[in-house]
Order: C-alpha cells, then sequence, then structure tokens
C-alpha cells in the first residue's frame, strides 16, 4: 500500500507541513508506539476535543479535518497520514484562502502534538 502524499505549502506564510523542507514550513511529524488504528483514535479523540472541527474524509491511514475560525470562518484543512513503518504521522496544515495566518496553522498543531502526545 503506497502512502499518501500531502500537497506541499505554497510560498505564502500559512501552512505548516512534515514533508516541506524549508524552515518557515517545516515542522516535526508526531511519533507512535501503539497500532496505527490506536493511534489515529487518540488522535480523532484530541481532534473532537477542539472547537469548530470537522472530519470531512478518512481512510485506514488518512484523516482530513475542517477547522473553521470563530469570526471571518475562515477554514483551514488539516490532513494526517499515518505511515506504519516507521510509525510517523506525518500532516499538513494550511489556510485555505489568504496570505499570512499570524501562526494559527503552527500554534494549532505544537497544542494537538502536546494534548496526543500520550495518546499514541
Amino acid at each position: 500500500m503506497s502512502i499518501r502524499t500531502l500537497f506541499p505549502c505554497p510560498s505564502s506564510p500559512n501552512c505548516v507541513s512534515t514533508q516541506a523542507q524549508d524552515g518557515g514550513h517545516a515542522i516535526a511529524p508526531f511519533h507512535y508506539r501503539k497500532s496505527r488504528a490506536e493511534a489515529k483514535e487518540g488522535l480523532k479523540e484530541v481532534i473532537r476535543s477542539l472547537p469548530r472541527a470537522k472530519l470531512v474524509e478518512e481512510d485506514e491511514s488518512y484523516l482530513h479535518y475542517e477547522f473553521t475560525s470563530l469570526l471571518l470562518r475562515f477554514v483551514d484543512d488539516v490532513e494526517f497520514v499515518f505511515d506504519e513503518e516507521v510509525k510517523t504521522i506525518h500532516f499538513r496544515s494550511a489556510s485555505r484562502t489568504g496570505y499570512g495566518d499570524l501562526g494559527v496553522n503552527r500554534a494549532r498543531m505544537e497544542q494537538v502534538r502536546a494534548l496526543v502526545a500520550e495518546k499514541l
């Protein structure tokens, strides 16, 4: 089974990805010790606890969420890809529109990292 690849971040500073090579967009992936199914359930549990998150697509090794901002209803797309071989969760979090995001995508993913650490 091939692993789904994440789209590269655009040049704008409103995206972070574990697969980006440049410092402005790069962020460390999550690592898990449990089975992929357990790690995925743990991640889903954390995301469910966050406001305005909606699961829009899921398969065995992939999750896609939409996060909607409270005031202006901007939508950010957050995708997770589980790589069972190296027990790693790659992800990309990007604003759907606009240029800057005031660090929102990076901050969200670091919040998820802190919340999910014990569940993986």
